[in-house]
């Protein structure tokens, strides 16, 4: 298996995992809407192809012309999901898709919760995450369609980049505004905890997925956690307001970055455990600290 189809590689995390793939010898080639950004991939060693995710056929073209697929560019596009499911069924390819451990929130409002999910508890999402659950099921039944199909489901990443996107999206999202009210800001109490995984540790888990995971394959990518006040607090030493962090209203904060941002992404509990991926896949994390990394 060498050729490899990426889509978001001009991301966060798709750059990421294109970067260390090409470093262990896979020929990438990667979907970008941008001749400027195609220009960079292709200085990165990258084979871009011109398009939009939307652009089904394109889609199905490359995943038939690829030995594996692998989808970081949105957890919850069912048409994109549906239709390289359909162009790689029976062909016995692997299909990497990319999900997001929000689907295990809670909307606890900034609330400690003490649940912890591994890939056999049953799921059962609230109304808002109920379709990226579906998708993931639907990627993993695809095992029985003749795919090598598997489900990572990253949790807070954290540090830099691999590729041409260097920054994450919580961290920078609490920075910003961190900045603003000269003080770490966590939304609520700030009490609730997430899992979190540095970037390169998450890419070097995606390459062992892609060489040794068994078809209709689930992990969760974890390796610590942390509450958000916590991280709030890092952050204002990191921008020099001493620890001082002040409380976010839910309101508040769904007027900024929108409910899903704020309910799931950082007002939830967002807890999983990764043994699966380190005892199946011998994954062996290299970084564990969130709160070192943004002090750092």
């Amino acid at each position: 298996m060498k050729k490899i189809f990426i889509t978001g590689a001009t991301g966060y995390i798709g750059g990421s995992i294109a970067r260390v793939l090409l470093e262990k010898g896979y020929e990438i080639t990667a979907l970008v809407r941008k001749a400027s950004a195609a220009e960079e991939l292709k200085a990165l060693g990258i084979t871009p192809v011109i398009g939009h995710l939307h652009n089904l056929k394109l889609l199905r073209e490359e995943a038939r012309q690829a030995d594996a697929v692998i989808n970081t560019a949105d957890a919850d596009d069912v048409h994109v999901v549906a239709t390289f499911l359909e162009a790689l069924e029976g062909t016995g390819k692997t299909f990497i898709h990319t999900s997001g451990s929000s689907l295990v929130g809670d909307k606890s409002v900034g609330q400690r919760s003490d649940v912890v999910y591994h890939e056999d508890v049953p799921l059962e999402p609230r109304l808002e995450k109920a379709q990226r659950v579906v998708i993931n099921d639907t990627v993993l039944k695809a095992a029985q369609r003749g795919i090598r199909s598997i489900v990572i489901v990253p949790t807070m990443i954290y540090g830099a980049g691999l590729g041409l996107k260097k920054d994450s999206i919580q961290v920078p999202m609490l920075m910003d505004i961190s900045r603003e009210k000269q003080a770490g800001v966590h939304i609520e109490a700030g009490e609730n905890i997430w899992s979190n995984v540095h970037m390169a540790d998450l890419a070097e888990l995606y390459w062992l997925a892609l060489e040794n995971a068994p078809a209709g394959s689930y992990y969760y990518a974890e390796n610590g956690e942390a509450a958000l006040k916590d991280i709030a607090v890092s952050i204002s030493k990191k921008l020099g307001f001493g620890g001082k962090t002040v409380a976010l209203p839910i309101d508040e904060a769904i007027e900024r970055w929108g409910p899903d941002a704020s309910s799931y992404g950082l007002a939830s509990n967002s807890r999983v455990d990764a043994t699966k991926a380190r005892k199946t896949l011998g994954w062996q994390p290299k970084y564990a600290s969130i709160l070192t990394d943004i002090e750092g």
